[in-house]
């Protein structure tokens, strides 16, 4: 990351590093079940979608789930119903799951054969920061290619590194004088 802001929030600017707001930013894509894991209906979903493939049971295993086929057979029953725990490794499976589903559609769309994706980025916030320390930001526009390949994968390896190189570049596209967008409020898009 650049590192022009020197001693971030020192003069009361709220935001967050642009890497981070960009994986935050990938991480709003990703839809699913509403039902919360506590509720009949929230649960059954997710062990459906657990249990339709290879990919759902290496997920609860990786969560730490590792119970007879018989209980799994008596949970999609609705015979018996999992522990607290159990339920929290479910939800943690299910959401793991379908981050990698989606990964593949989250590419295809930002990347919109092509063309890209329009990103807006919103400065720091600088309500709390007198006048006089100050920056002169606004809101930038800017259509971002040829990146959203690595910022998926970097969002789903939980590579920080990598994704503060991708937001280094969209950087370079934004015209970024003194890294003034290093730190953001936040970052939009319509993918």
């Amino acid at each position: 990351m650049a590192g022009r802001w020197m001693d971030f929030g020192q003069y009361g600017a709220d935001g967050a590093p642009g890497a981070e707001a960009l994986g935050i930013a990938i991480e709003h894509m990703v839809t699913g079940i509403a039902s919360p894991v506590d509720s009949e209906r929230g649960l059954a979903a997710r062990l459906r979608y657990l249990t339709k493939t290879d990919a759902g049971y290496e997920a609860m295993y990786r969560a730490g789930i590792h119970v007879s086929p018989r209980t799994l057979m008596a949970w999609l029953a609705e015979e018996r119903t999992p522990n607290k725990a159990n339920r929290a490794r479910l939800d943690a499976a299910y959401w793991e799951l379908r981050r990698r589903n989606v990964a593949a559609e989250l590419k295809h769309r930002l990347n919109n054969g092509g063309r890209g994706t329009r990103v807006e980025v919103n400065p720091v916030n600088q309500v709390g920061v007198d006048r006089k320390h100050r920056r002169d930001l606004s809101s930038r526009s800017v259509n971002v290619r040829g990146v959203w390949d690595r910022a998926v994968d970097a969002w789903m390896n939980d590579d920080l590194e990598e994704l503060d190189a991708v937001w280094d570049e969209i950087l370079d596209d934004l015209g970024s004088d003194f890294d003034a967008y290093s730190y953001v409020s936040s970052i939009g898009w319509a993918a």
